[in-house]
């Protein structure tokens, strides 16, 4: 009896972590599962069973496909400018002699603090017609007219950036904090420059933390609607636009829990294949 009860001991206390898991998160996903295989009629109510039309739909229209490709392009492009431009702030506030680098840190999460639905707005107040941007252009005598900056690719890249550097740069900078000195200064005495030290020995040991911080931009920049909802045009939606629409404006709850399972597949590989290269301890560390 000791040792049934010995081996059971590990399950009692991982229950209460097991069970809130599966009422917050495989219990919900199995209802979308089983919902995406139902059929929304044309009296608007849905109708149960094991139907493959809204699967089908997904596979043979054309559309479905163009969306997703763009939403995997945009997300990887916001990615690689997030990964070039992150990574010099981090590179500062890892080897910056400032006592104030607490402070650099409390800067760098003040975004968090702010709802993103706002910071995206604010982006209308600075590219709009009658923005800051066109303002200041017109002040100076560059453009006679305002420039139509808003609503399209690069305005929507640009509210993507906006939302993720931060994570970007806090992972890097954790994998540059993690870098032991010794090995730039042993680099530096064995006849290095500075910026050979930095290739051979800081890029190489930071590169956990900017993998990381890159699946985080790309898992959150392919899943996010608001930003191209509010930034982007008639041509700029994503994949998470079209469960939007689907569930909210035409309450065909089937077919946008079909497209969930779609992107929470997509972005679940990427996901698989991280962990499987890299492991997912980084991510861990960057919010310890």
């Amino acid at each position: 009896m000791s040792t049934l009860a010995e081996s059971r001991r590990p399950w009692l206390l991982l229950s209460p972590a097991l069970g809130t898991l599966s009422f917050l998160l495989v219990a919900p996903l199995g209802f979308i599962v089983v919902y995406s295989f139902w059929l929304r009629t044309a009296t608007g109510a849905d109708m149960g069973g094991f139907h493959l039309d809204n699967w089908a739909e997904f596979f043979t229209d054309a559309f479905y496909h163009d969306i997703l490709f763009y939403t995997v392009r945009v997300a990887l492009i916001t990615t690689i400018l997030c990964a070039v431009v992150g990574y010099i702030p981090a590179y500062f506030i890892a080897n910056t002699r400032m006592k104030s680098k607490a402070l650099l840190l409390l800067l760098l999460m003040l975004p968090f603090w702010i709802s993103y639905i706002i910071r995206t707005l604010s982006w209308i107040n600075i590219l709009g017609t009658g923005g800051a941007v066109n303002y200041v252009l017109m002040q100076l005598g560059i453009v006679n007219e305002p420039l139509q900056l808003l609503y399209n690719e690069p305005s929507v890249i640009l509210g993507l950036m906006h939302y993720l550097l931060p994570f970007m740069i806090l992972n890097v900078y954790v994998s540059l904090s993690g870098i032991d000195g010794n090995l730039v200064a042993a680099a530096r005495t064995l006849g290095a420059t500075p910026f050979g030290a930095f290739l051979k020995v800081t890029l190489p040991l930071s590169m956990p933390g900017l993998a990381a911080g890159s699946l985080l931009c790309f898992v959150l920049g392919a899943g996010t609607y608001i930003t191209p909802l509010i930034l982007g045009g008639p041509t700029n939606a994503m994949f998470a636009n079209l469960i939007f629409e689907a569930i909210i404006i035409q309450l065909n709850w089937p077919l946008g829990a079909a497209l969930s399972i779609v992107l929470l597949v997509v972005l679940g590989t990427v996901v698989t294949v991280y962990g499987r290269l890299m492991g997912l301890n980084q991510i861990s560390k960057s919010f310890g």
